[in-house]
């Protein structure tokens, strides 16, 4: 497949490096000021070189990306809020033109599931989006072979970052503010790490699934979200000497989305440690599965990208 690849962070320029492992060729990538387009394949190397020494894929229009030759749009750009643009424009662009679409980008389809959807049924073209929740770990996937209408609900720890400075907190007795400006240190959360510590990120991915499960209708602002900035660290002292911790934890329940701080088990399944994520997911007949892994990465969500590609063929 050829591929055409918006957005060149962690997870588009993780998709461009494997590609080839998987058996497909970059025709086109952008960043936010350029982009690389060759119709017979880029030398992946080469560009992103040019972007580490230039700050830029290329010379061309970013935009240009999505006139290019290409049998699959990658949605890689940064998520936003509210309208989700630029990321629903590409994906509109690349309908339009019957092309198929895989997104890492959350925001299309956890604040416009319902307008994508109508474009994708004009459209010979398909929308794939497991890498938008759960980075390396098939959420979405083992939603559609169970059959949405056999789960029952879906609960999990779903941000890397919240679940990082929770379990330092809980394992060093430190408080919010020493544990985030480590995770800082050590790359685990961003400069600004809102996104993530205010429950907004791990919201967005409970949207997402409940877009799937229910057929579309929700946006974040149908989500009731908390974070994590205010509980402080005696809490998870108090909450050991019960046996328990508290992780951010996300719920899909009784068409409801729910995002906050919850106490755990201290040895249960949903007491993950560090940036692992973990998803529930209970079902009809089969009870109740648990899926676990690396919910966020370059590479790792790399992987679901290119799982999904391969599901296009």
């Amino acid at each position: 497949m050829k591929l055409a690849i918006m957005g060149c962070g962690a997870v588009g320029t993780s998709v461009a490096e494997l590609a080839g492992e998987y058996g497909h060729t970059v025709t086109a990538i952008s960043d936010s000021t350029g982009a690389a387009i060759d119709s017979t394949g880029l030398d992946i190397e080469t560009v992103l070189s040019e972007k580490r020494s230039s700050g830029t894929v290329g010379e061309n229009d970013p935009n240009s990306a999505l006139e290019s030759e290409y049998d699959v749009l990658i949605e890689a750009t940064p998520t936003t809020l509210n309208d989700a643009e630029p990321g629903y424009s590409h994906v509109v662009g690349a309908l339009e033109r019957d092309r198929h679409i895989v997104l890492a980008n959350k925001g299309p389809v956890a604040e416009r599931y319902d307008d994508l959807r109508e474009h994708e049924t004009e459209s010979d073209g398909r929308v794939l989006f497991d890498a938008a929740v759960g980075g390396a770990i098939p959420v979405l996937t083992t939603i559609d072979n169970l059959g949405r209408d056999n789960v029952t609900a879906v609960r999990g720890v779903l941000n890397g970052t919240a679940n990082f400075i929770l379990s330092r907190m809980g394992a060093e007795g430190l408080d919010y503010e020493h544990v985030l400006a480590e995770a800082q240190d050590l790359g685990v959360a961003e400069t600004d790490p809102t996104f993530d510590v205010d429950g907004t990120d791990a919201a967005l991915k409970c949207v997402i699934l409940a877009n799937v499960l229910f057929d579309g209708g929700y946006a974040l602002s149908d989500a009731s979200v908390d974070g994590i900035q205010d509980i402080p660290g005696p809490a998870l002292h108090l909450a050991a000497e019960d046996g328990r911790t508290i992780r951010l934890i996300g719920e899909v329940i009784n068409e409801e989305v729910r995002i906050g701080p919850r106490l755990v088990p201290d040895n249960g399944t949903l007491a993950v440690s560090g940036t692992q994520n973990i998803v529930q997911i209970e079902t009809e007949h089969a009870g109740r599965l648990n899926i676990s892994g690396r919910g966020a990465g370059g590479p790792e969500t790399a992987t679901a990208v290119l799982a999904d590609i391969g599901r296009l063929e």
